[in-house]
């Protein structure tokens, strides 16, 4: 797309009437485009965030520059796309806050997303840690997201959520050294997949992903790349793992699920679901470390030695390896 077509588009999707400034926010993994925050005049609000995905072959930070991964990358933003086009009406009005999407353009691979600007929404803070009230935040988001998405089928989206899924990480599986945790990965998956409650995860729920209002008591999350089906405990899991590390990550959990299944509860409370919140936390509880153990398994094929592969992980993986085992003996 010409930046003539983009402006025209962008004006035309906001009502604005001129494009005053553009602010260059971030560029996308493996440089297949960029992030810009974008001012305007004449629109009901001053500036919007804009998505624009060119993809090419650009330098992965680690080299997995294969053509399965490319065709993963142009997958995950076909989906991006798709959720925005699904959410266009809900975006403001849910206790998991997304960001409202003005417009949606395909042109081939490339994508075009007109966003709103969170940061003027009132979610302009970012961590790279977090105190109790800010993981509390994240964490009823998720427990929101999930309530609100239990049962759906991920039409358009990812069958199976999270970017490190097994079926879409074949080289890494490949390239993974410890024989044991090779041998079990289909083992993990499956009792991820086959756990009678599914929902929709976000796939990518990192602390990153996460904006926080000025107090930090609310959130906003951004990048659906890999939205899709799943057992809640993998963006949970996952979340956990960004945040705190080997010690914390052991001391915090019980307290993390327990928050967690609290808030998932109130909500399914909330929209009337029908499903039971006890049944439910009996299914999903025992399948935290799973997920757990899940990551660890892509982790140390994709960057062995990453500061990821703790003590902690190490240990709940063989625990999650061992378990497995027993069932089948």
């Amino acid at each position: 797309m010409e930046i003539e077509q983009v402006d025209c588009f962008i004006l035309e999707r906001t009502n604005g009437n001129r494009i005053t400034n553009r602010i260059e926010v971030q560029s996308l993994w493996s440089g297949y485009g960029g992030i810009q925050r974008i001012g305007l005049e004449g629109a009901e609000f001053p500036s919007i965030v804009v998505k624009h995905v060119q993809p090419g072959r650009g330098s992965h930070p680690r080299g997995w520059n294969t053509d399965l991964s490319h065709q993963r990358k142009l997958k995950s933003y076909q989906v991006e796309t798709n959720w925005y086009d699904s959410q266009k009406n809900k975006a403001k009005n849910s206790p998991a806050r997304i960001p409202a999407c003005f417009g949606t353009k395909k042109d081939e691979d490339e994508v075009l997303l007109v966003l709103e600007d969170l940061d003027a929404s009132g979610f302009a803070g970012r961590r790279s840690s977090v105190n109790q009230p800010e993981w509390k935040a994240c964490v009823r988001w998720l427990a929101a997201f999930h309530a609100e998405n239990l049962g759906i089928i991920p039409e358009g989206l990812w069958e199976n959520g999270t970017y490190w899924h097994l079926d879409t990480r074949p080289d890494e599986l490949e390239r993974l050294d410890d024989q044991v945790l090779k041998e079990a990965a289909p083992e993990i998956d499956a009792k991820l997949k086959t756990t009678k409650f599914q929902t929709l995860v976000h796939g990518d729920a990192k602390l990153a992903n996460f904006c926080f209002s000025s107090d930090g008591a609310e959130v906003a999350a951004v990048d659906f790349q890999y939205v899709g089906g799943g057992c809640g405990m993998k963006d949970l899991a996952y979340f956990v793992g960004s945040c705190f590390r080997d010690v914390d990550a052991e001391r915090i959990e019980v307290e993390v699920l327990d928050y967690y299944f609290r808030q998932l509860g109130a909500f399914l409370g909330e929209i009337e679901s029908h499903v039971s919140k006890d049944e439910l936390e009996a299914d999903w509880r025992p399948l935290y470390r799973v997920a757990w153990a899940d990551f660890h398994r892509f982790m140390k094929g994709w960057s062995p030695g990453h500061w990821k592969l703790s003590d902690y992980s190490e240990r709940v993986t063989r625990k999650v390896i061992e378990s497995l085992k027993e069932m089948k003996s």
